[in-house]
């Protein structure tokens, strides 16, 4: 009887400890890796397999591609805001950009304390955290070096956010190309070992790699010394908005062998995780901050080309082998971020979890409510107009339309044309280098150069005009009939149902949500550089999440 008794009480135990065993792998709190390339679109070459036939086709992006055939491709993912600052607002604060303050600005930004963010919040609830180049957040001043901030981590060089720079150079003092991405590539290594080396013992880690090296400049013909990418290739293949001439075809090829090194630097990080025995349970989210600069309908509009965006999600939870079109933008990351650690979502976040959708075994569209993706910019670098103005927009846009409202079309939306029409017009070399000295909002670069120089040929006029002439105050696009956004259809009676429809959808999100810009005029935005933080001055949002 007692032998009977002691066999039932080990089995018990057994089972016990079986039982906790599996709570325990099921309530584990995963890592979460995160990274995010500086003005990165939607260009990498799984989209290309998607929609062939554009400038995705000649692109190379494996491990990206891997992540999202491992997890789930988000095609239609846009930033909130197509400027590096509101961009980074709103995603850390899982708000639209115009709920944050002056971090609703690039240059003159400051971080509302009282805004929560994802970060600390996951920092609050023991996770170690830590960001490697740029982020911008509490605590981490606007100007401040990228990494510089109290969780960075880049010991081991920063030369990655200067690739095509540092590796020509390299290779100019004997270096085959190999070496020459190898000695960045172990920067990359390095900054994330040492991330790793300050976590404690079984701790969850939240790491953010944010590089550079895609936001302009890069050495002209380095897509194709470094990376083997013909300019030739892209013939034929560049969207209606981009002049497709040799030197734009170059400028063009040269982005797309930065967003390969990025593409590089990811796999790296992976292979760490793989050699750490962390793979399986990290949650690898990547992204961009908008779309190229430099480039008509690129950084700084809210077109397809500026705001949408790639976005691929892998790891535990997460129900991976699928293609999604739920619409999102990247604020909801915040809330996706915060759930997977079981940390609480703030009430004030306006951003929604991507949870649903991630873990479904659904393709197409999942999440029926997810039909639309709201988006805006105010000012993005100081003195782009005459008195420090900015370039209110707001837009809404879906799978069969874009409708965007220009708040204040008597303003350049580039920025004021400086020096143009006059005795001392800028140069080729002052337009490639030197931002400033025309249309501020648009980075300066070869193709910007070629626009403001060829502006009175014939086929580049209209590509020129539409690009840095002043704007419609409504903007409709039927993107089905108009991918590439040529035609304002928003005077076309065919069209007036869908206008009203969509105009209301949109001016209701922005009401609900506490958009300054509906409130005396934009008052707060329009007084530079800003009337003061949202807390303060600004007025109060009247929606929770």
């Amino acid at each position: 009887m007692m032998r009977r008794t002691l066999l039932l009480v080990l089995m018990a135990l057994c089972l016990t400890s079986f039982a906790n065993r599996i709570h325990a792998e099921e309530t584990k709190r995963p890592n979460i890796l995160f990274a995010f390339a500086d003005d990165w679109g939607k260009q990498a070459s799984i989209y290309g397999q998607l929609e062939p036939g554009g400038i995705n086709d000649v692109v190379k992006t494996p491990h990206f591609d891997a992540l999202s055939k491992r997890g789930v491709l988000f095609k239609n993912a846009f930033v909130n805001a197509p400027s590096c600052t509101p961009c980074r607002s709103s995603l850390l604060s899982g708000q639209y950009f115009w709920r944050t303050g002056r971090g609703a600005i690039l240059r003159g930004a400051v971080w509302d304390p009282t805004i929560p963010s994802y970060p600390l919040l996951l920092k609050d609830g023991g996770y170690h955290i830590g960001e490697t180049y740029k982020v911008w957040s509490p605590g981490t001043p606007n100007d401040a070096p990228y990494g510089s901030g109290k969780y960075g981590y880049q010991k081991a060089g920063s030369s990655f956010n200067q690739f095509s720079q540092r590796a020509t150079a390299l290779m100019s003092s004997g270096k085959s190309a190999d070496e020459a991405k190898e000695e960045l590539y172990q920067q990359v290594r390095g900054n994330f070992a040492d991330f790793l080396k300050d976590r404690q013992e079984g701790q969850p880690f939240c790491y953010w790699f944010g590089p550079t090296n895609v936001h302009r400049k890069w050495v002209a013909g380095s897509g194709k010394k470094l990376w083997g990418i013909n300019p030739d290739d892209l013939k034929g293949k560049m969207p209606a908005f981009l002049p497709d001439v040799p030197v734009v075809r170059q400028d063009l090829a040269d982005y797309l062998g930065e967003i390969q090194a990025f593409d590089a630097a990811l796999g790296i990080l992976i292979e760490q995780l793989k050699e750490a025995g962390e793979l399986d349970n990290t949650l690898i989210v990547v992204s961009g901050d908008h779309g190229p600069p430099g480039f008509p309908q690129g950084k700084c509009n809210l077109y397809d080309f500026g705001t949408h965006v790639a976005l691929a999600v892998a790891g535990p939870g997460v129900h991976g082998g699928r293609v999604v079109d739920d619409f999102t933008i990247l604020p909801d990351l915040a809330p996706t971020f915060l759930e997977a650690g079981g940390q609480e979502i703030p009430e004030v976040m306006t951003a929604k979890s991507l949870w649903p959708v991630l873990k479904s075994d659904k393709e197409g569209l999942v999440d029926p409510a997810r039909t639309a993706a709201f988006t805006g910019r105010e000012r993005h670098v100081e003195m782009a107009r005459e008195g420090n103005l900015p370039y209110p927009m707001r837009a809404i846009q879906t799978a069969d339309y874009q409708l965007i409202i220009n708040f204040k079309p008597d303003r350049w939306p580039m920025g004021d044309p400086y020096n143009l029409g006059t005795d001392n017009p800028p140069t080729q070399d002052e337009l490639v280098n030197k931002t400033f000295v025309t249309f501020p909002d648009d980075d300066a670069g070869p193709t910007k150069a070629f626009m403001v120089m060829h502006r009175a040929d014939p086929e580049v006029k209209p590509i020129f005009d539409r690009c840095f002439g002043k704007r419609s105050a409504v903007e409709l696009y039927d993107l089905k009939n108009d991918p590439d956004q040529m035609t304002n259809v928003a005077d076309d009676p065919k069209y007036e149902k869908v206008k009203a429809e969509l105009t209301a959808r949109l001016m209701e999100e922005l009401k609900t949500s506490g958009d300054p810009r509906l409130v005396d005029e934009g008052k707060f935005f329009e007084t530079p550089p800003m009337a003061g933080p949202l807390t303060g001055d600004g007025p109060k949002p009247n929606r929770k999440r």
